[in-house]
């Protein structure tokens, strides 16, 4: 079990490294490298003469496709080494399956020419669904090792604090889909400079995608702000020995990357959202909503070490 743990967690480090080259590509505008075609690249399995943005392109189809293979390995070790009813084989299932509508979703993005320079409200609305299935796709990518070596918990029966989780994770998700879209904005249509690019956010007659972006920051804080409450009523000493070691080391993660993601929102922003920083941005995302979701799952389980506190509705976080 552990030789799987040690396996999936650089499955998910390498998905990881998938998920910023596929932001790379956006920000590139490569995603046109390949023209509407999917899985060929231009009609062909190697391209001859091919562009920089074909060559983006076509890296991220193919560490992508490497991405789908070492999760069929995880899913077939899975279901070998651990009994029915284990649920590291239902996460390694479910992996799969989002693993499988992340191919669809990416190529759908290519067959409907939602790449490049489309500046439609459909590509707004499949980026959502794209970022949502990430996100889903990254926490049973995540939970899969950490459920390997842990043992099988018991539900806590936490109705209250239940609530605030499902309410914090609904935050991230949405702030993760504002993003997305923000910095589809921040790519067709880059501000030549912060006041130029406020004064465009505000303005009636700009773009939608544009507009849109004012947005991002105020679901940004207001996300953060209830982590830090969350995160801190968590890792909080009076409840040490109820919720256990696990759940005070997630909540301290949470609280630290949360921060850190918004001074990186603001960086971002002064820089004008330059393709680094972008790419520093959603990994800090993505490492802000594994953390929360190891927080979820340590906090909504029985500890060993004790009985889940009573949490009355003045306890849980608002």
């Amino acid at each position: 079990m552990e030789r799987f743990a040690r396996f999936s967690w650089g499955v998910l480090a390498y998905n990881l490294a998938v998920i910023a080259w596929g932001a790379f590509v956006r920000a590139t505008g490569s995603g046109a490298g390949c023209g509407a075609h999917w899985p060929m690249c231009n009609g062909e399995v190697v391209p001859r003469a091919a562009s920089v943005e074909t060559m983006i392109e076509l890296t991220h189809r193919a560490t992508s496709g490497i991405a789908l293979v070492l999760v069929v390995v995880q899913l077939v070790w899975a279901l070998r080494a651990f009994p029915k009813g284990h649920r590291t084989r239902a996460l390694a299932i479910a992996t799969m399956v989002f693993m499988l509508l992340e191919a669809a979703v990416g190529a759908a993005l290519v067959l409907l020419e939602l790449v490049a320079d489309n500046q439609s409200m459909a590509r707004a609305g499949w980026i959502a669904v794209h970022l949502v299935n990430t996100f889903l796709l990254v926490a049973s990518l995540a939970l899969t090792p950490w459920s390997a070596t842990r043992p099988e918990p018991a539900p806590a029966g936490r109705g209250g604090l239940t609530g605030a989780l499902v309410l914090g994770a609904i935050l991230l998700l949405t702030t993760g889909v504002a993003g997305a879209i923000t910095a589809l904005g921040d790519t067709l249509f880059p501000a030549e400079s912060l006041a130029s690019g406020m004064a465009a956010d505000l303005s009636p007659t700009a773009h939608f995608l544009v507009r849109l972006r004012v947005i991002h920051p105020v679901i940004a804080t207001a996300g953060t702000v209830y982590l830090l409450i969350l995160a801190g009523f968590l890792a909080s000493t009076r409840h040490e020995g109820s919720f256990g070691p696990s759940t005070r080391t997630a909540a301290i993660a949470v609280a630290s990357l949360a921060v850190t993601q918004l001074l990186a929102g603001l960086v971002n922003l002064w820089l004008l959202a330059p393709v680094w920083m972008q790419l520093v941005h959603l990994l800090l995302a993505d490492l802000v909503w594994i953390a929360f979701v190891f927080l979820a799952d340590a906090a909504s389980h029985t500890s060993p070490r004790g009985a889940p506190p009573a949490l009355g509705a003045a306890q849980v976080p608002r």
